[in-house]
């Protein structure tokens, strides 16, 4: 089949472009009722890059698509994700709570398990998905900040994915927080890989992560006015800050001991 062969209802630029934005931004309408009947709608995406009152030579100037989250996936889950559920059910019913307490929702979503943590329950939940038998997800793989300005009440996401390397799995954890409260414990105590990764998506989300060791920016300079991958935050227009910086004597650095 070519792209121009009459008949074709469904080209190779079509498969492409959906592969290209495959996520929750680039779900396209209807695709998520097929995969998950809870799909939440947040917001409209218009043009790729969101610029506004300026001519837009990126070709996606009349783009519009919905931005969708996946809903919760019911049970069963397929293949070892039903197992990693019960062990995780189990555990926290040993220790006097429930899944349903500490659990927003469960997703199942591309071939991907995702366990939407409420904040509060954040640390306990990687201390048993870490120490269970059944379970032992010992390698946290880094932090992701997610900002989405439409999702109200819960704006700000950290997303943790996590590897079983006894038992070959893996999962994702995902906790939001609201712009007016962008604080999220840490879970440097629970893995202590996550300290840079939490210091980087502070850095550039500004999520406040709660127990941190030492929570400075680490990428940008330390006086830095905002977040820079925010949606929020303005593209071009903005002074160059780092004019004029200057390099503090030894004896005045940053300290990490």
């Amino acid at each position: 089949m070519t792209f121009d062969s009459p008949d074709n209802t469904t080209t190779a630029h079509d498969e492409i472009d959906a592969a290209a934005t495959a996520g929750p931004e680039g779900t396209l309408p209807g695709e998520d009722d097929q995969q998950a009947p809870g799909a939440e709608v947040i917001g409209v995406r218009r043009g790729m890059f969101g610029v506004t009152g300026t001519g837009d030579t990126s070709g996606y100037g009349g783009l519009v698509r919905p931005v969708t989250l996946p809903g919760s996936t019911p049970a069963p889950y397929g293949g070892y994700f039903d197992e990693i559920v019960d062990a995780l059910r189990g555990a926290l019913d040993a220790a006097g709570t429930r899944l349903e307490t500490v659990l927003e929702k469960i997703v199942v979503f591309r071939g991907e398990l995702t366990l939407h943590v409420h904040r509060e329950h954040l640390v306990t939940v990687a201390q048993v998905l870490r120490d269970h038998p059944a379970l032992r997800f010992e390698l946290c793989l880094g932090v992701s900040g997610v900002h989405y300005p439409e999702d109200a009440g819960r704006e700000l996401h950290a997303v943790y994915p996590l590897m079983s390397i006894t038992h070959n799995r893996r999962l994702r954890v995902e906790v939001s927080a609201p712009d007016a409260d962008p604080h999220i414990p840490s879970l440097f105590a629970v893995y202590p890989t996550t300290d840079w990764h939490e210091r980087e998506t502070y850095d550039f989300f500004g999520i406040l992560f709660d127990g941190h060791p030492s929570l400075t920016r680490i990428l940008m300079p330390d006086d830095w006015h905002g977040h820079p991958q925010r949606k929020d935050y303005p593209l071009g227009g903005i002074p160059v800050e780092y004019k004029g910086a200057r390099i503090p004597p030894p004896d005045e650095r940053r300290a990490y001991n």
